[in-house]
């Protein structure tokens, strides 16, 4: 069997490998030149009912264990005011361990053999071939042909018009990232609201405020969630930062100055985050000798599940055409009826609730987060 995997993201990666422990040869194409090509992303939560899960399957539990930041479970939720309303603390005992989405990356990455990856390969399209098998052209003007072709390209996946004409559509919500780097001597004020794991300070019942998480020694990410037209953001010229940062901090006017200078002193220029989304439940017919997994089957706006979905797809995919030798579109359907199944039904808000506060969280704030939910 030949396995193509289009990107090199958590999810493509995580299925490289767990075909690797099977014994089946892969090669992942990724659009990037190179693993260092740019940020990774933030701090992820990896959680115990599925991401977690899948770094089993891949027999990496050591590996990961090794990534763990100490303490950033804890939480501090403020007004807006830097008012506290409720703090964690991590014990060490929560189901979410904290990790670096890059080192993460790396991990995968290094489990794999030399020369899995193919670096600088981005997709241009796909189309399906007279003998079943798929050939993907790449903007260098190569192409392959392949048995199995897997989309593990994200929200603008090349691979999913081969099973759906659906695209995303915009939510109506960003976030605008910005970075503090030595905050606890530079900025000691907020680094002392933000705390040693992450910190949200909403807007009232809005879901609209400014959010930030304690990365690797002092470094602070900040994630502002604003709800605004693409037409709001369009007219922000972003390629100005001191002017963007200003733009965005105006609509915190008369917050905490310790909560705003997460967005005005910012040491990285302000990126913005557009969210788009598939359609809830969104299926398709079983097409043969192709699937995907992660934002490219089901996109869905940041709720802190992204990650950890794609890498149990990516493993759950593997241990299906491990577990079906020879009878591929067994693994797939398998595979796709799960997937379908897990995307459109929300976590339940006991596991969810239990996940994040434990037995302590006063009823207040889970009304807010199940608001938030809704």
């Amino acid at each position: 069997m030949n396995v193509t995997i289009i990107g090199a993201g958590l999810g493509g990666l995580t299925l490289a490998r767990v075909l690797h422990v099977h014994g089946i040869d892969v090669t992942v194409h990724e659009a990037e030149s190179s693993p260092m090509a740019r940020m990774q992303g933030g701090m992820l939560d990896i959680h115990d009912y599925n991401g977690q899960l899948a770094v089993e399957a891949a027999g990496l539990e050591d590996e990961f264990g090794e990534l763990i930041l100490e303490g950033r479970q804890a939480m501090r939720i403020l007004d807006r005011d830097a008012n506290l309303l409720y703090e964690k603390v991590d014990d060490g005992t929560g189901g979410r361990p904290e990790v670096q989405r890059g080192e993460l990356r790396r991990m995968l990455l290094d489990a794999l053999p030399e020369g899995t990856v193919r670096w600088g390969r981005k997709a241009a399209g796909a189309r399906t071939l007279d003998d079943g098998r798929h050939e993907v052209t790449f903007e260098d003007g190569t192409s392959v042909v392949t048995d199995l072709l897997v989309g593990a390209d994200g929200a603008w996946s090349k691979v999913r018009p081969l099973l759906t004409d659906v695209t995303p559509v915009y939510e109506g919500t960003a976030f605008v990232e910005t970075y503090l780097f030595l905050a606890d001597s530079r900025h000691p004020e907020t680094a002392k609201a933000v705390g040693g794991g992450s910190m949200v300070a909403h807007a009232g019942s809005s879901d609209e405020g400014i959010n930030a998480h304690r990365e690797s020694g002092d470094t602070l990410h900040t994630y502002v969630a604003l709800n605004r037209s693409l037409e709001w953001f369009a007219a922000i010229d972003f390629t100005d930062p001191a002017a963007a940062a200003a733009r965005v901090a105006a609509e915190f006017e008369g917050w905490a100055p310790e909560l705003t200078a997460l967005i005005t002193d910012g040491d990285t220029s302000p990126v913005l985050r557009l969210h788009y989304s598939l359609p809830t439940g969104l299926r398709w017919a079983r097409v043969p000798g192709v699937t995907l997994v992660g934002d490219a089957a089901h996109l869905a706006p940041p709720n802190g599940e992204g990650a950890n979905l794609a890498m149990l797809d990516g493993a759950e995919l593997g241990q299906a055409l491990a577990a079906h030798p020879g009878d591929v579109e067994a693994a797939l359907a398998q595979y796709e009826e799960a997937m379908f199944v897990r995307a459109a039904t929300p976590i339940d808000d006991a596991v969810l609730l239990e996940s994040l506060f434990g037995d302590d969280a006063p009823e207040t704030l889970l009304e807010l987060v199940r608001g938030d939910r809704n």
